[in-house]
Parts: C-alpha cells; sequence; structure tokens
C-alpha cells in the first residue's frame, strides 16, 4: 500500500474513533465522514502527500477532484465542512502545526426553492377523492382544509373538533412549540367541513379527533402522506407530491395574489418572517417566467 495512503488511513481511523467517542456521532454519520475523509487521502496519496503533510494547494487539488466527482453544491460544502473539521482537531492535538484549510471558502449555496403547484393542478388534487364514501369524503375535507389553512400535517391530523368554529369560520391551532394561532377556513373549506361533520358518524370515531383514521384513532401523518400520494397518481401529477407540498401552494397563492407577508406568516405559524420571505422568491419567479412566456419582448 502507498506509505501516505496507510499513515492517511490510520489518522482518519483515529479521528473517527475520537468523534464517537467525544460526540457520541452516529454510525451512518461515521460512515460519512470516514468516505469524505478516504476520498482526500486517495487523491492526496497520488500526490505523494498524506492528510497530515497536505498543503493549501494540495487540498484545492482535492476540492477540485471532489468538485468534479459530485457536481453539487452542497456535496461539496458538506466535504469541506467535513476535512476542516478533522484540521481543527489535528490541529488541537499537535499532530499539524497549521490548519491548511483556513482560507478555503465554502461554496455559496442558494436556499433551495420549496415545491408547490399551479392552482389547476391543486384543484385536480382536490378533485381526486372519491366523496360518495365516507372515507374519500373525510380525504377531500382533509385536502381542502390543508390548502384553505396551510397547517403542517402533524397540526391537521391531530385537530380535535373542538379546534374547528365554523360559525367564526376559523380553526384554532397549536403548533410548534405548544403556540396557538387562529387560522381562518375558507368559504369553501367551511361548506365541506359542514358536510363532512353531518356525514361523519359514518365514519368510526373514537373521542373528538376530527379526521380518525379507519380504525377510528387519530390519524399517523405516514397514513395521511400516504393518502396524498396515492390521489396526487389519481390526478397524474407529479411523484414528488406531499401534503408539505400544499402547504407551500397555499403560502405561495396568497402571495401571489398580494397578500401581506406578516399575515402569511401568522397563518403558517413562522416565528421569523425570513422564514415566509422565501414565498416572495417563488412568487418573482412565476412572474418573470409568465414575462418571459407572454410579454413581446419577453
Amino acid at each position: 500500500m502507498n506509505p501516505h495512503l496507510q499513515d492517511s488511513q490510520l489518522c482518519i481511523s483515529r479521528y473517527i474513533d475520537a468523534l464517537w467517542l467525544e460526540r457520541g456521532l452516529s454510525e451512518n454519520t461515521r460512515a460519512a465522514y470516514r468516505a469524505d475523509l478516504e476520498f482526500a487521502a486517495q487523491v492526496l496519496a497520488e500526490r505523494g502527500k498524506s492528510l497530515n503533510t497536505a498543503t493549501e494547494g494540495d487540498l484545492l487539488t482535492v476540492l477540485d477532484a471532489k468538485s468534479r466527482r459530485a457536481p453539487n453544491a452542497r456535496s461539496t460544502a458538506r466535504w469541506l465542512s467535513g476535512i476542516k473539521g478533522y484540521y481543527r482537531d489535528a490541529v488541537l492535538r499537535g499532530s499539524v502545526p497549521r490548519d491548511p484549510t483556513t482560507n478555503l471558502v465554502q461554496p455559496k449555496l442558494g436556499r433551495p426553492l420549496p415545491k408547490s403547484l399551479a392552482p389547476e393542478l391543486v384543484d385536480a388534487l382536490l378533485a381526486a377523492p372519491d366523496v360518495s364514501s365516507p372515507i374519500g369524503l373525510r380525504d377531500k375535507v382533509m385536502l381542502e382544509v390543508l390548502y384553505a389553512t396551510g397547517l403542517r400535517i402533524t397540526e391537521l391530523v391531530s385537530l380535535t373538533v373542538r379546534q374547528v368554529n365554523l360559525r367564526q369560520g376559523v380553526v384554532r391551532v397549536l403548533g410548534k412549540g405548544g403556540k396557538e394561532r387562529i387560522v381562518p377556513l375558507g368559504q369553501i373549506a367551511i361548506e365541506w367541513l359542514e358536510r363532512y361533520f353531518s356525514h361523519r358518524s359514518d365514519v368510526k370515531v373514537s373521542g373528538t379527533v376530527l379526521f380518525p383514521s379507519n380504525r377510528g384513532t387519530q390519524m399517523t401523518r405516514q397514513t395521511f402522506w400516504h393518502a396524498v400520494k396515492k390521489y396526487a397518481a389519481q390526478a397524474g401529477l407529479p411523484g414528488d407530491i406531499s401534503p408539505h407540498t400544499l402547504r407551500h401552494a397555499f403560502a405561495t397563492h396568497l402571495v401571489d395574489n398580494g397578500a401581506d407577508l406578516r399575515a402569511v406568516q401568522m397563518m403558517l405559524g413562522h416565528s421569523d418572517l425570513s422564514t415566509t420571505q422565501i414565498y416572495t422568491h417563488i412568487a418573482q419567479q412565476r412572474l418573470k417566467s409568465l414575462v418571459e412566456e407572454h410579454h413581446p419582448r419577453g
């Protein structure tokens, strides 16, 4: 074996063992660290270097090789974060005199835009359940309430009858950290809820849960997630549709139509306005595509 590679592998094993003892990292996390460091060790060995003798220039070569192998900013950023951790530890233990990664800059990561659905595709999804059956009606109303309120899936499946006030047209939601918020339902969701309440006895119910599972107990997040997948397939929608997609659609369509961002923040239950501001980016992106498609000078 290449002596430089052998030296690096010994250092990697010691580092990974120390991570496990000091931070209790999971086996998967340790394996990911090891794979990233071993990639660096292999490239360095070909240059006649080990991890502990590598210079900044050597590591730039490794970074370039990593970027070509996986041309993804997030993958590169994760690798660089791991290698920086290794050298911070090596400096503290006296294995290297200075950190060669000090001037290596993390690639800029654009914040990923959440997936949304155009209004006509939302309509197709909401029309998929067979409302002639009790289960289909329940699922239809869940989809309508989800799109009308932007609730998180956990908030939706844990709703009780007492949290819904049809006379006032609102739902009282207990969100993250036990924080309560009031969210308007909208007329269409109210009408479907009224129909659902008049037929709710057709569904097996235990307790005050609003949308019980087929066994009458509180529905799990996974059960509703699978239901959304099923209805998306029936409607001919992409396979990556999830309950969270409807939450994003709720927020995006509000912002598209001029809703106040702070009002959307309150309805979504975001503690920080910056979290909500991503929906303005989606709206701007959509406006740009509309201009490019329809404007004479687009």
